[in-house]
């Protein structure tokens, strides 16, 4: 019997929000999270993880950067204009669909879109894992502030590694020597 706090690759679902073009010159180290985010969509597609992206108001931020599209296999994109994801019906309802309880999150603001997505999420019933190394914020201080506030609320504190290596169980096989390539 696993701990419930441990992911489990049938249960989960990686989501991405809001790492659109306009973000690129104002994130600290946005190429390290793009990389970090690229490494978990690579992996979702090994691991068959359902995907779900968001791009807030992409007519003005612009859409999801170009590397992590490159590595997105299917997956299901949502516009929005609310700052939290489930202020998206249509969003709210392919989750519900998906059926899967644990929700891996990453992108960017932490102290915004993610923060505001993740206490829904925990209100609505989910597990959420905060990949801390593959989410951001403009201001390092209000990452922080964001990370803080999401754990005493219940999310549970991830990076990429401990999130994949959850999911794999056990290095004796196939799978787990694919995701380990990408986290090499």
């Amino acid at each position: 019997m696993r701990h419930p706090h441990l992911l489990k690759r049938e249960d989960a679902v990686l989501l991405i929000v809001d790492v659109q073009e306009s973000f690129r010159k104002h994130i600290n180290d946005f190429a390290n999270l793009t990389r970090n985010i690229s490494i978990m969509a690579e992996a979702a597609k090994i691991l068959k993880l359902p995907v779900v992206v968001t791009e807030q108001y992409p007519q003005g931020l612009g859409n999801i950067v170009a590397e992590i599209s490159a590595c997105l296999g299917d997956h299901k994109l949502f516009e929005k204009s609310c700052f939290s994801c489930c202020g998206s019906e249509p969003f709210m309802s392919h989750l519900e669909g998906i059926g899967r309880k644990q929700i891996i999150i990453t992108g960017i603001e932490a102290h915004v879109c993610v923060n505001q997505t993740v206490h829904d999420l925990i209100e609505s019933g989910y597990q959420v894992h905060l990949v801390v190394d593959a989410i951001s914020s403009r201001n390092p201080k209000n990452k922080d502030i964001g990370i803080d506030k999401m754990t005493r609320s219940g999310a549970i504190l991830s990076s990429v590694e401990t999130s994949l290596f959850e999911m794999l169980v056990e290095s004796n096989t196939e799978t787990f020597k694919s995701v380990q390539r990408l986290v090499k």
